[in-house]
């Protein structure tokens, strides 16, 4: 109860979360912006630090994980999975796919907790 988690929001849902449990989700997508984010940290006197962590990438790639998820998604008998197939038949497998099919599997996981 009142735990926030910090990490991938797919592996937090089905790891972490029981199916019809949830109240509220603060939904931020990632924008398919093709870079990086740091959090950088300040010293005690203010002065950003040269220390820093990556705190997300928003860069896809069509990797293993894509494949799967794709996988995954088209062997549902839904709209989503024919939709799914469909992009992957017109425009291949690329960047773009590749977030596509993430955004997708999310906002599946999403609408089976939130109900």
């Amino acid at each position: 109860m009142n735990t926030l988690y910090y990490g991938d929001n797919l592996k937090i849902l089905r790891e972490h979360i029981a199916d019809e449990s949830v109240d509220l989700i603060y939904l931020d997508p990632p924008s398919n912006s093709n870079r990086n984010y740091n959090v950088l940290f300040k010293d005690e006197s203010g002065t950003d630090s040269q220390s820093q962590i990556t705190a997300f990438e928003d860069t896809w790639h069509w990797n293993l994980q894509a494949e799967q998820t794709y996988n995954e998604l088209i062997n549902e008998p839904d709209q989503v999975g024919r939709m799914i197939e469909s992009f992957r038949g017109f425009i291949g497998t690329n960047q773009m796919m590749a977030y596509l099919v993430m955004m997708a599997v999310i906002s599946l996981e999403r609408k089976s907790v939130v109900m």
